[in-house]
Parts: structure tokens; sequence; C-alpha cells
């Protein structure tokens, strides 16, 4: 140890390195303090104090980092700790030892693939709006700090990843993202973290509630347009329409659900929103392209719509393919799960009673327009779409007479 001296910032700087190892130089004017030069030039500066009975060295900075007057200002926080009878080392190590975002979202992300048949949507925004904090302690992040993240994810920006479609961001994107935030700090204690949700009590955008759907108009231009896309994609789309399920849903089906006798589709308790089995009645249209794709279909695939690179796998959500349609037939503002939105809209038109539409569209029970849906049988509501579906497709010009239904017959106008 080199004889102290009063630190100085010109005193500290012109300090010559030792041919070897290292040197240790000590303030005169604060107890603790030191700098350490290596045979590199390197110097750090080191709050060293015995603690507990052990010589202690606490890592405050190095030189280009920190002026002499923070040194201080950090060992005589240090110093202060360590008079009330704390250890500054043990809690560095205990903050050090503190999972990090990205160990908690590889666990949740692992815990949504197990319980929610929406995982790959969590993962995506995941990707998109948390990933970046990956490498930060929970423990560090701030109820300020993600107001203001939540705040930036709100303000809709043009894509930078060289992609078309929709800007980035955006009121709903940003909840959905803070919820998913929330959600995984709420199970944080899996990987040992035992402190606060900095997302509670973070306001969310107020969303207005989407009322987009397809007028007559806009489905003739819509399925004109979709003639054009491949079979696997007017399929998708068409069976989206007439039968209004979840974009997810239509993605997962699988032939072993689908009763074509019975003109009847389950969509299994473990893959529906609601957990519980939900029965789709299938109109003719729908039952016409399920007969022809089971027809072409690879016995040993389950799916109904396989994708087209990976046939063991399901079509994922075909972005590039909803984007032509919407360019084509200029459709503005409109996405996949507006198909959902337009069949029950037109059941509306059609005079459909809220418990019908609700029943045909598999929503779960318990809201005031869905408490009676176990008492409903299935054949009104069958009727019902099979009856919206009729004006849809009379509306879109692919029939004449609306007691014939031929969206399923390729040669009947539609097969691109």
């Amino acid at each position: 140890m080199s004889e102290p001296f009063v630190f100085t910032e010109p005193k500290v700087r012109d300090l010559e390195p030792p041919d070897r190892g290292r040197v240790y130089y000590r303030d005169v004017k604060v107890p603790g303090l030191q700098v350490c030069i290596t045979s590199t030039g390197t110097k750090t500066y080191y709050f060293v104090r015995r603690i507990d009975g052990k010589p202690t060295r606490i890592r405050l900075g190095t030189t280009d980092r920190l002026s002499v007057k923070d040194a201080r200002t950090a060992a005589a926080k240090h110093a202060g700790k360590v008079a009330g009878g704390e250890n500054p080392q043990a809690e560095r190590k205990q903050k050090r030892d503190q999972p990090t975002i990205g160990e908690l979202f590889k666990y949740w992300i692992k815990h949504l693939k197990a319980h929610s048949r929406t995982w790959e949507e969590y993962e995506r925004l995941y990707n998109a709006y948390i990933k970046p904090w990956d490498s930060r302690r929970l423990a560090d992040i701030t109820s300020r700090q993600v107001e203001l993240w939540h705040s930036k994810i709100g303000e809709k920006k043009d894509r930078t990843d060289g992609k078309k479609g929709r800007k980035l961001g955006g009121p709903y994107v940003a909840n959905r993202a803070l919820g998913l935030l929330r959600a995984a700090y709420e199970k944080a204690e899996k990987v040992g973290y035992m402190g606060d949700n900095p997302a509670v009590g973070v306001t969310k955008f107020p969303e207005e509630q989407r009322d987009r759907y397809l007028s007559g108009d806009e489905l003739k231009n819509f399925f004109e347009s979709l003639s054009k896309e491949p079979d696997l994609y007017q399929d998708f789309f068409t069976i989206s329409l007439l039968t209004g399920a979840r974009r997810g849903n239509v993605q997962a089906m699988r032939w072993e659900n689908v009763n074509l006798a019975n003109r009847l589709w389950r969509i299994p308790g473990q893959v529906s929103k609601g957990g519980k089995p939900i029965f789709i009645p299938l109109v003719p249209g729908a039952v016409e392209i399920l007969k022809r794709r089971q027809a072409e279909a690879d016995p040993v695939v389950p799916w109904v719509f396989p994708s087209r690179k990976h046939p063991q796998n399901h079509l994922v959500e075909p972005r590039a393919s909803w984007r032509r349609i919407c360019d084509r037939a200029n459709l503005k503002d409109v996405r996949p799960h507006d198909l959902r939105r337009t069949l029950g809209s037109w059941q509306v038109n059609n005079g459909a009673s809220l418990a019908i539409i609700g029943k045909s569209l598999g929503h779960r029970p318990g809201s005031p327009a869905t408490a009676v849906y176990a008492q409903i049988a299935l054949d009104p509501v069958r009727q019902s779409v099979e009856n919206a579906t009729r004006k849809m497709q009379v509306a879109a010009g692919l029939i004449a007479d609306e007691n014939v239904i031929d969206v399923g017959d390729k040669e009947g106008g539609h097969d691109g």
C-alpha cells in the first residue's frame, strides 16, 4: 500500500502504473476510499472496510466513469451503511442474484405453451416489446419506467423491419403488452422474485370497441380478391367467415373434430378461449369446402389447414395473403378477426337474437348477452348462421338465388 494523499482529479490522473501487478492508494479525506492502478494503466475506485470481521473490498467504478467527488459520495454512502450494521457487499451480491426479465419470460412462455392456446400471440408481443429488457433485473424495473415504456408503445410508428403492413404499436398493442408484463410479474415468485409488481397501477389507454365488418359491396370485392389467392388461403378465409370461429381455432382445426355427416365442428376445451368445448354448426358452403379438402388431404396429416411449407404443422396466420386480399379489394382497416365480426353483424341485420349470435360465435357464458346460451339448441343457431351466410353471398354476388349456397363449389366463380 502506497502513501495516502488527498485525491484530486489531476493527482489521480497523473498516477503512474506499476511495472507489474497493481498498487492501491488511500484517500486522506474519506476513510475507506482507495484507487487501484494496474500495470495496464486501469484505475478503479474501491471502498475498503472490515465488515463482519472480514476485509471487504467493494468496487465503485473506474476513474473514467467516476469523478473524485462521485467516488467520495459512493464511499461515504457505503460507510454509512456499515455504521448502521448493514453489509453493502452482501446487498450487492443479493441484487446480482436477482432474476432477470429474460429468466422470468423463459419460464412464463413455457407456462403459456402448456396452459394457453394463444401462447404464440404472447410470444410475439414479448419478442417485439419486452425482450429488449431481457438483461434487466426484475427488482430494477420501476413503475415509472413501465409507464414510460407503455406510453412509448402506444404511439404508432412506421415499421423499420422492412415488412409491409400496419404500423407498429398503438394503444391496443400497448395495453396487451402491459397486461402480459403484469401477468408475468404475478408469477415471478416461481423464479425467485419476491418484490412488487411495477406494472400494477399503470393506467391503460382507453380502447374503443371495434365494430368493423364487411358490408355487401365490400363482401363482393373481398371474394373477388380472395379468388386470386391459392386454394389453401381461399378455403381458410372462407371457413373463417362462414363459421365465425376465432382465427387460432380455424388454423388448428383437426379432422378428428369435424363431423361432416352431422355438419358440426367441435372445438375442444383445451384450445377454446373459455376452456370448454365449443360446437360450431357448419353451413352447406362450409361443408362443401371441407368435403373437398378432406378428399384431397394426406391421411397422416391431422390438420384441415396444414402449413404449405411444413405440412406436419398447421397453418400460421397468413398475413401476406391477407394484405394482398385487402390491397386488391381496397379494404381499409380490416383485420382477419373482422370476418368473425362480419358473421355476427349480418346475423343481427337478419333479426337474430343476441343469445343465438353468442352461441354461434362460441362466446363464453356469463355476460348479459350470453347468459342463456346453455339453454339454446343448435338447430336455431344453424338456421341463423345459414340465413346470414346466404345474405352475405347474395350481397357478394356469389349466388343469384338466396335458396342456393355454393361457396364451396370451386367452379362457382371464386377460384383463382
